[in-house]
């Protein structure tokens, strides 16, 4: 199979960006560059849902992603489906997929490159394959590719080497076995430490600022764990405008770590952290609205007040 066209589920804030945090407008941008094609489907997407459909609809005009309406004329048009979206609409989003596939008949290959458990995306490979598709499970690591060999798309199944095709066009996929649940599973595990870290941070240093301890803690992280601390310095201003795409991350990290017989509170504990951030001032913002200059002094400082108005 050769990929030309590229079905991407979809631009904007529910998928706007690959797994965790990479906006999609990054990467259709690279593979427009490269010369394949990107599409998406935008017909029940209206310009008015608090600014986000409209938002939606810019992603995908600034990323070059043709809009072609349907669902249905998506899976007509692409040689592959790509499925970035947060945790919660994967399931969904592949029945849909899975519907039109088995109605038109074409045996198309979907990838789910989610951030979900590895019993998910084993459900989903089943739903998709039941009606024919084929499937290949996903996850990237790594910031938007703007830089080359910075950004790592981990792939896993049966048909994983016909996405490896994509190093062609820009991106890094690197093919780590047969087995559907791999690749989700090297997710999980990575930001379970990334994403669990970031969520550990804010809680203890926020704890610091109530207990007037913040200039001495900071000094001191400075002192002996310097690399901790030029990671929270960026992971937390980047954080607060994702935190609502991270619950149902931590979410799905506890589920994995669960089905290992392994503790899952840690990271349900991390789920509660994000979810009081995404109802704050800075987690309702979009990141293009996000004041990057923002100091984490004053990030701790609002997060701890504005978490204790929401309690």
């Amino acid at each position: 199979m050769q990929i030309q066209t590229v079905g991407i589920l979809s631009p904007g804030d529910m998928g706007q960006a690959m797994s965790d945090d990479k906006p999609l407008r990054v990467y259709a941008s690279v593979l427009n560059r490269h010369g394949l094609k990107t599409i998406a489907a935008l017909d029940n997407r209206s310009d008015v849902y608090d600014g986000l459909r409209l938002r939606t609809r810019q992603l995908a005009t600034a990323a070059n992603v043709q809009d072609v309406g349907s669902i249905k004329q998506l899976v007509i048009e692409s040689d592959i489906v790509l499925s970035v979206l947060v945790p919660a609409a994967a399931t969904e989003a592949a029945s849909q997929v899975a519907e039109v596939i088995g109605n038109i008949g074409k045996n198309i290959l979907y990838v789910d490159a989610n951030a979900i458990s590895p019993q998910k995306v084993k459900n989903i490979a089943q739903i998709i394959e039941s009606q024919g598709g084929q499937f290949v499970d996903a996850s990237i690591i790594g910031p938007p590719p703007r830089v080359p060999n910075r950004t790592r798309i981990y792939a896993s199944g049966k048909q994983a080497v016909e996405l490896q095709q994509l190093r062609d066009y820009g991106l890094d996929i690197r093919v780590i076995g047969d087995e559907i649940g791999k690749a989700s599973g090297l997710k999980m595990s990575y930001a379970a430490l990334t994403k669990g870290l970031t969520a550990i941070g804010t809680e203890l240093l926020i704890a610091a600022h109530r207990l007037n301890l913040d200039q001495e803690l900071w000094d001191e992280v400075k002192t002996s764990q310097p690399e901790l601390a030029k990671t929270l310095t960026r992971s937390l201003p980047s954080m607060t405008p994702k935190a609502h795409r991270w619950i149902g991350e931590m979410e799905e990290i506890a589920d994995t770590f669960q089905a290992l017989d392994l503790t899952e509170k840690i990271f349900q504990g991390a789920a509660d952290v994000y979810r009081l951030v995404k109802e704050t001032s800075l987690g309702k913002e979009t990141p293009e609205e996000s004041d990057h200059d923002r100091s984490l002094s004053d990030i701790v400082t609002t997060l701890s007040q504005e978490f204790l108005k929401s309690q």
